[in-house]
């Protein structure tokens, strides 16, 4: 299950990890964000990537701080530095692929 972070343990989940940080804005009323929850929840146990989950209707403070305006959106952090930013549902292949050409 993803760890669900805010403004206040961002820093220490994502920016201080060690390793790849897939962070997942969604919102519950989104339909395309829970139809992402399984695919990531997948690429965690899989791959050993930690998931983290922003609600943008509970912290739109992270929303804006990284330029969110549409979601889901999933930010890639390796060693705390963002990769890569992907705007919407994609296919759990095209996650994989992104994070292993960082």
């Amino acid at each position: 299950m993803s760890l669900a972070v805010t403004s206040s343990n961002f820093s220490q989940e994502v920016l201080e990890f060690s390793g790849y940080v897939l962070v997942d804005f969604w919102a519950n009323w989104c339909g395309p964000c829970q139809m992402l929850t399984p695919v990531i929840e997948e690429i965690e146990k899989e791959n050993k990537v930690k998931v983290v989950k922003v609600d943008i209707d509970k912290d739109s403070q992270l929303a804006q701080k990284y330029n969110v305006n549409s979601i889901p959106t999933v930010l890639i952090f390796k060693n705390g530095q963002l990769q890569k930013n992907i705007i919407g549902f994609h296919s759990k292949q095209e996650y994989l692929s992104s994070i292993s050409s960082t």
